[in-house]
């Protein structure tokens, strides 16, 4: 049972680190997502001039910091939740809590999304699909894969968070969240 439960933390472990790492390297299209807005507003309401590229780049980097981000969020447990007794319970009682919202909730509507999206993107890949704009970013097909990217990590995600649940409820303390 030991080595079950080693295992399970491992698995969780791994799954943290390479959400936290996509998390912290998406973080800095943060940074890239205002100069580039900065840029547009300057362009536009200072020279009268706006190039089709850099609005469509705001929209490529929010779609980047938010779908690639959202796992590292939910890692950090950051996305908005109703709390009526969470932050008061027992740390078995959140972990009921967390395993069954992902079982229940993440799991399926991120499968959901994976299997919808799918031909979706598939599609969009198969003709290469560019903007509908001239002067347009030729790379609609990469930023509809994003959908994907953001339901594999939500998975995984799920899958840590589950782990770590399965781990206290199995009374090892040191996989509370």
């Amino acid at each position: 049972m030991a080595e079950i439960q080693d295992a399970l933390a491992s698995i969780a472990r791994a799954i943290d680190r390479v959400n936290e790492g996509i998390g912290r390297a998406v973080a800095w299209t943060a940074l890239a997502l205002v100069a580039v807005q900065f840029l547009a507003v300057v362009l536009r309401y200072v020279f009268g001039v706006g190039w089709i590229w850099v609005e469509e780049s705001i929209v490529y980097l929010h779609a980047t910091l938010f779908m690639t981000g959202a796992a590292y969020t939910l890692l950090h447990d950051g996305h908005v939740r109703v709390d009526v007794f969470y932050r008061e319970a027992t740390a078995r009682d959140r972990a009921r809590v967390d395993l069954f919202g992902t079982v229940f909730f993440l799991w399926p509507v991120c499968l959901l999304i994976l299997v919808k999206s799918w031909p979706y993107v598939a599609q969009s890949w198969a003709v290469l699909e560019r903007s509908p704009e001239t002067s347009g970013i030729p790379a609609v097909f990469v930023l509809k894969s994003l959908i994907p990217v953001f339901g594999i990590l939500m998975v995984l995600q799920g899958v840590s968070m589950a782990a770590s649940a399965a781990l206290v409820l199995l009374g090892r303390t040191d996989a509370a969240r």
